[in-house]
């Protein structure tokens, strides 16, 4: 019980740097300016057809687009930015832990951060909806013609059939939000392995890296480096969904009984892994890891 006292002191300490602190506004006012922007557009055509949504349908509708969730978990490098958080308490703690324990209240500070950013990202959704919205768990008017008629495809949002017939709005927003969940997590895990291993640098670099790597791993591209027919574009898919992190944190691209993409369970399993993967390498670099404090705070 005492080590686990010290695990949560040492995550709670992490949350007092928050207080007045530049870097967490900037990071929660780009999210909500985020949010905004990318939920605009569902707003808009609910407007436009005088249509009301459910409360959840623009979290749902927005966050079920790769490209959303890639936007949302590049700002993580600024929540995270000072990962493993070196602050000076830190010799204080060390003085009085050991270092897996440290590194333990850093995981725990991690996985508490990221779902909070997250829940936020959520409020703020629903904020910007809950005008024209209910709570009721059911579709709205709006989410049927965005996934039946041809004025919601040309929308570009990815309002698909299978979801609407094959789930309701809360269950969808609860599977999202896991999914989103693993694949920041994974991301703040390797920030917080490459600071470890190589430095601040190639944490930031390394993000990028990974980051650009599930931008560039989509259907689109497979087809045109080998010139595949459209025919084939199905194959591109299973290939992206089973290969790329950023697709399989991407609730459309996943199996619903029909195909060979994989199914929620597999893609949680498999994000699971990394993070098991990526914790077990910084808690072996924890151990050779010099640790360098310069200067002191007010």
């Amino acid at each position: 019980m005492d080590n686990i006292r010290k695990v949560v002191l040492v995550a709670m300490y992490n949350f007092h740097g928050w207080y007045k602190n530049p870097r967490i506004l900037i990071t929660f006012a780009l999210s909500f300016i985020l949010c905004f922007l990318l939920t605009n557009k569902v707003l808009q055509f609910a407007d436009d057809f005088h249509t009301t949504m459910q409360l959840v349908e623009a979290f749902v509708w927005t966050f079920s687009d790769s490209n959303s969730i890639l936007l949302s978990s590049l700002l993580l490098v600024l929540l995270f930015a000072d990962i493993p958080f070196l602050n000076a308490g830190v010799p204080f703690y060390l003085v009085r832990i050991n270092r897996n324990i440290w590194l333990l209240g850093q995981t725990l500070y991690i996985i508490l951060a990221t779902s909070v950013y997250l829940a936020f990202i959520l409020g703020a959704t629903m904020l910007l909806c809950e005008n024209n919205a209910f709570v009721g768990n059911i579709w709205s008017e709006t989410a049927a013609i965005l996934g039946y008629s041809a004025a919601g495809q040309a929308t570009g949002l990815s309002v698909t059939v299978k979801t609407l017939e094959m789930s309701t709005p809360y269950a969808c927003m609860g599977t999202i939000f896991v999914l989103m969940l693993l694949y920041t997590l994974l991301i703040a895990f390797l920030m917080l392995v490459f600071n470890l291993l190589k430095g601040q640098i190639w944490s930031v670099a390394g993000v990028f890296i990974f980051s650009l790597y599930g931008f560039l791993l989509n259907p689109q591209l497979i087809k045109t480096l080998f010139n595949w027919p459209d025919q084939l574009m199905y194959k591109a898919n299973v290939i992206v969904g089973w290969l790329s992190p950023l697709n399989q944190a991407t609730y459309g691209m996943h199996n619903f009984g029909y195909d060979l993409l994989p199914r929620i369970w597999q893609s949680c399993a498999i994000f699971a892994v990394l993070l098991l993967l990526s914790y077990g390498i910084a808690f072996y670099a924890i151990r050779t890891y010099n640790f360098h404090f310069i200067g002191t705070e007010d």
